[in-house]
């Protein structure tokens, strides 16, 4: 299946668990996940028409994206995963969104690069939503005060952003951070991935991030103990 195709039954897959959930397929953002994949295999998508794209590292978005903003300049670029502040200057200087913003350090980071550059990106405040140790997020517990953090340092606040635990029904964690985002008075939702976007949708995803349902496993690579896919 070609990267149009399969973007166009994506769209309509999104289009039908909205309809089933009362919603306007407007109001959900599909962001395709870019992250690892090159150039070439994005540029099909953008002619497709696809706009919001989702990457992982600073540096990997910096070294695709100006070559693929320059022909498409209305494309917008997601930073999706964990940030390190000392990178807070370079996300602010090329993301439209950034995702994954979890603590205090970040915060202060990206709103002193924010007013050097004047220029505010978007930001989703990432929320532990299963309470695992390997991941990034703040607990739950902590999640007024990170909001609290977040509006005085004026940063634009979009929404709350999860990833639920591997391996559960996906259901009940989307259910607590819209929940979480209702009591707080804030409206973007972050969530869902390839395997269960749809579910997210009827629950009230205003952001779906979706990358191995439109480009196909991440590229694997030889490593000394054998193969694995790329980080």
């Amino acid at each position: 299946m070609h990267a149009d195709d399969r973007l166009a039954a994506i769209r309509d897959r999104i289009a039908r668990a909205a309809k089933l959930a009362r919603r306007d397929t407007a109001d959900v953002t599909l962001i395709a996940v870019s992250k690892t994949h090159p150039a070439e295999a994005i540029e099909p998508l953008l002619a497709a028409g696809q706009r919001d794209f989702g990457e992982n590292r600073v540096q990997e978005a910096q070294a695709k994206w100006p070559a693929l903003k320059d022909p498409y300049p209305d494309a917008r670029l997601h930073l999706i995963g964990q940030l390190q502040s000392n990178k807070a200057a370079d996300a602010v200087a090329m993301a439209d969104a950034i995702h994954a913003v979890d603590r205090s350090s970040l915060i202060t980071a990206l709103a002193k690069a924010m007013d050097a550059q004047d220029r505010r990106p978007t930001c989703f405040l990432q929320v532990n939503i299963g309470a695992e140790e390997q991941k990034g997020g703040c607990a739950i517990a902590d999640l007024p005060a990170l909001i609290a953090e977040a509006r005085t340092a004026d940063l634009p606040v979009a929404g709350l952003m999860c990833l639920p635990p591997a391996d559960t029904e996906a259901a009940p964690y989307f259910a607590l951070l819209a929940k979480l985002a209702r009591d707080n008075g804030i409206t973007g939702l972050s969530m869902g991935m390839s395997d269960d976007f749809e579910t997210a949708v009827m629950i009230g995803a205003t952001h779906v991030r979706i990358g191995s349902a439109l480009f196909g496993d991440r590229p694997v690579v030889r490593t000394p103990t054998g193969f694995r896919k790329r980080a």
